[in-house]
């Protein structure tokens, strides 16, 4: 199937061929849909909080042992284009002659656009655009009197300006304070200070980003870290990693037939975030925080945030607790257990890790009891915060038939469920709340040894969709998204988080939202 030049080329990049292998199967075959149970609920499948919960919990995660070590990951990767789409169809479309202004203000489906003119000055980059007009000697207020709106629009998108659709959304400024702005690769400092400091004051914080933007990254923390630090009395270790380019997938034409690009090669394309799972897994830390670049509020909004962090990170000190102390038993094959202990285990499975067991699992068997339970233990953990559902896009959480027949929860994107079959639609339209990427994860096991996260993902999860290369259609795929098919096999709960904790930034309107202005 491969040429030698091909087999080269995988070599070359560190992949594996079987795998490409497989995911030309995939290409043939599709991915199979989950088999969705029931949507995750609360008082069946997911957890609330009372407020005297609330403060145990917070105080299990603030007086945890001291040894164990915490890190905030944050997926940071590509260009903040999306957000601008809006902003180049008006600048494309609109061509400044009074005509023109007039038919745009009678179609209501411009409003946004000429809000955004409004209220211009209210965005954190206003200081900034005003400046780079200025050095083109142009004055802002002036061309916005003139309805020149063109010029605003280039002068903040492109490379002659701010050039802010070729930057990092985490380097863009979100928020205005009264003497300054911050971008949202600031905001996460602040929290990762309030929350993510080991015992000696020091917060980790790592982030995934494109190689390219790694010395705007590094001299932005140059510049700003250390007033953050005198801020928030502490110490901000910052790291930075790439999507691994042996996690990327291979193209195919319409013909599900590897796709060769114009020199012969083969042509490869990022895996999609699923793929970090393989950045995440070089992570050395206890516990992991992990929260989306452009989710992030000012600092009037955060106390919330930082409560139910804590309150999910105690959750998870909490079951991770039972869970050793029950892998300390279930791990020495010189200890005998008896069936009511067992069957304490199995109660705790499925009362509290929400996993269901499946009928053929015999209970009176006691040696397949035992090795049932040290492998549903035996696991990395993750507790996900979950908001009520008002229309927002994102994972939802289901009860979901495991291989085993077994059932336990799992987040779903829409793209996994067959919606063509009644039951899983109705299913799907019955789920109250969705996943804001709001998650803590033990990643080690109860020996302090660090997880292999690679053998806890479902490869039977990904989608297919259409694209183009240099004006030729193809195929592509994505690998299981980090919080989906990547953590398909690992210890779940879910546990409710008030709305105010998830404000991210898909547009550059959501900027005017009351959430992102102080």
């Amino acid at each position: 199937m491969f040429s030698k030049k091909d087999l080269s080329l995988i070599k070359k990049r560190g992949m594996d061929k079987a795998k490409i292998e497989e995911q030309l199967k995939h290409f043939e075959t599709g991915f199979p849909k989950v088999k969705l149970i029931n949507p995750a609920i609360i008082s069946d499948g997911i957890m609330r909080i009372d407020d005297e919960e609330l403060k145990v919990l917070r105080d299990q995660y603030i007086n945890r042992p001291k040894k164990l070590s915490v890190i905030k990951f944050v997926p940071a990767s590509g260009a903040a284009s999306r957000m601008f789409q809006k902003l180049y169809d008006f600048l494309n479309n609109y061509h400044e002659t009074e005509e023109d202004y007039l038919a745009y203000m009678k179609d209501k489906s411009h409003d946004g656009m000429f809000k955004f003119f409004e209220n211009i000055q209210d965005f954190a980059f206003f200081v900034d655009l005003r400046a780079a007009l200025q050095k083109k000697n142009m004055d802002i207020e002036r061309l916005l009197e003139k309805n020149n709106f063109r010029e605003i629009l280039n002068t903040l998108l492109n490379a002659n300006g701010l050039n802010y659709s070729n930057k990092p959304k985490g380097l863009l400024r979100f928020h205005k304070y009264q003497d300054y702005s911050r971008t949202a690769f600031e905001e996460h400092w602040a929290e990762a200070l309030h929350y993510a400091k080991n015992y000696k004051g020091t917060a980790q914080l790592h982030l995934t980003i494109s190689e390219e933007h790694k010395k705007l990254f590094a001299r932005k923390l140059k510049k700003s870290r250390s007033a953050f630090e005198k801020k928030y009395d502490g110490k901000l270790k910052v790291t930075f990693s790439y999507q691994k380019a042996s996690t990327d997938t291979i193209a195919v034409d319409m013909e599900n037939k590897p796709f060769k690009d114009v020199d012969d090669s083969l042509l490869f394309r990022p895996g999609g975030h699923g793929a970090l799972i393989e950045n995440l897994n070089e992570l050395k830390a206890d516990l992991v925080f992990i929260k989306n670049i452009d989710n992030v509020v000012p600092d009037r909004l955060k106390e919330t945030t930082y409560q139910y962090k804590e309150a999910l990170a105690g959750v998870l000190l909490k079951y991770q607790k039972q869970m050793f102390e029950y892998m300390k038993e279930l791990d020495n094959p010189k200890l005998e257990l008896t069936s009511e202990r067992l069957l304490e285990m199995l109660n705790f499975s499925v009362d509290q890790l929400c996993i269901k067991t499946p009928k053929s699992l015999k209970t009176d068997n006691l040696t397949k009891l035992r090795a049932y339970l040290l492998a549903k233990f035996n696991r990395p953990i993750r507790v996900c915060g979950m908001v009520v559902n008002e229309g927002e896009p994102g994972g939802g959480p289901f009860w979901v038939r495991n291989a085993d027949n077994s059932s336990a929860l799992q987040i779903i994107e829409s793209s996994q469920i067959d919606l063509e079959d009644k039951k899983q639609a109705k299913i799907m339209g019955a789920s109250t709340h969705f996943n804001p990427v709001d998650l803590i994860c033990g990643i080690k096991n109860y020996k302090g040894k660090k997880f292999d996260l690679t053998q806890f993902v479902d490869p039977e999860t990904g989608f297919i969709s259409k694209k183009s290369h240099n004006g030729t259609p193809l195929k592509a795929m994505e690998l299981p998204g980090l919080w989906n098919g990547a953590m398909a096999d690992w210890n779940t709960i879910f546990v409710e988080v008030p709305t105010i904790t998830f404000n991210p930034v898909k547009t550059i309107f959501d900027l005017l939202r009351v959430e992102h202005r102080n």
